[in-house]
């Protein structure tokens, strides 16, 4: 297969890594110093589970250079997410399927606009990975799964394909049929988990031993739930109880990329996570308030560090 990493930083330098090393022809679109580093130097993968070099990669900024390809693997930030899906155009031929490992909801939904119906799939990708330095992904959990699925009939085989050669380059891949309900539950653990990191400035550690944030937690647990049952996804009844267990027990270290883009005066992911749990809860009737009051306290942080 012919596979294209639309965002090279650490979700999809992570992935891309992986594939070309299991032998498949990966193109990597990348920008800036981390392009000339990977185009100089080409890519490493710094892990727990053992570093991942590759003297040479294939990277652009140009998708128009690449041509239509079988996989379009898209991992850019939230807020450059439309700009992409129209930049990936080039790239997407008769049967080219396009796998967003997003955060938020609305990936989908907006690679369907852009790239028509049968190019959109869905996807969830649990990992924790950042560009250390040009050229080098660091991979900091101790876990990298990848789900994925059709929206498209048509897109069956090819993800099967996709599938089969993730496993073969030794990731953690699996090829679901709802893959709606595993991407809300993402987004019911993401947004509120950024929300209270991010507004209390603390890691893990902070939810779990002080009792006020813990339960600021569990409500914006479920206020996530709750509006995606409005929407009408099946989540699990007892999937805000396991989400707090999970978070319970987090290394206190942990904190979320929200709240590290925060620290360092970078864009956030705001409006896509807790800003789309407060939208759609005001659309449906269901009451959102962590996440509203979430939406409303870190919006002059949404470009950066605001001025004086």
């Amino acid at each position: 297969m012919r596979i294209a990493i639309m965002g090279s930083g650490g979700v999809g330098g992570y992935l891309g890594a992986r594939l070309q090393d299991g032998g498949n022809d990966v193109t990597f679109i990348a920008r800036g110093a981390h392009l000339d580093a990977m185009r100089s130097g080409g890519l490493r993968i710094v892990s727990d589970s053992g570093t991942l070099e590759l003297p040479k990669v294939t990277a652009t900024d140009d998708p128009a250079s690449v041509g239509p390809v079988d996989v379009v693997v898209f991992t850019v930030k939230l807020y450059d997410m439309e700009a992409a899906a129209r930049a990936v155009r080039p790239m997407v031929g008769e049967g080219t399927v396009v796998v967003p490992f997003l955060n938020g909801v609305e990936a989908p939904s907006t690679l369907k606009a852009a790239l028509g119906e049968q190019a959109a799939a869905g996807g969830v990708a649990r990992i924790g990975a950042a560009i250390e330095s040009p050229g080098v992904i660091k991979h900091t959990s101790g876990f990298a799964e990848f789900m994925f699925g059709p929206f498209h009939p048509t897109q069956t085989d090819v993800l099967s394909d996709f599938r089969d050669i993730l496993v073969g380059a030794r990731v953690d891949a699996q090829l679901i049929e709802d893959v709606t309900t595993e991407i809300w539950k993402k987004m019911v653990f993401l947004s509120t988990f950024s929300a209270i990191t991010a507004l209390s400035r603390l890691p893990a550690w902070g939810f779990q031993r002080h009792d006020g944030l813990g339960g600021l937690f569990r409500q914006g647990l479920g206020e996530g739930v709750a509006v995606a049952r409005a929407l009408g996804v099946s989540l699990p009844e007892d999937v805000a109880k396991r989400f707090w267990t999970f978070c319970s027990g987090m290394p206190p270290g942990m904190s979320s990329s929200m709240h590290h883009d925060l620290e360092n005066g970078r864009r956030l992911e705001l409006p896509w996570l807790s800003g789309a749990i407060a939208r759609l809860g005001e659309a449906h009737g269901v009451p959102t308030p962590i996440h509203a009051f979430a939406a409303a306290v870190l919006e002059p942080w949404v470009d950066g560090r605001p001025d004086n």
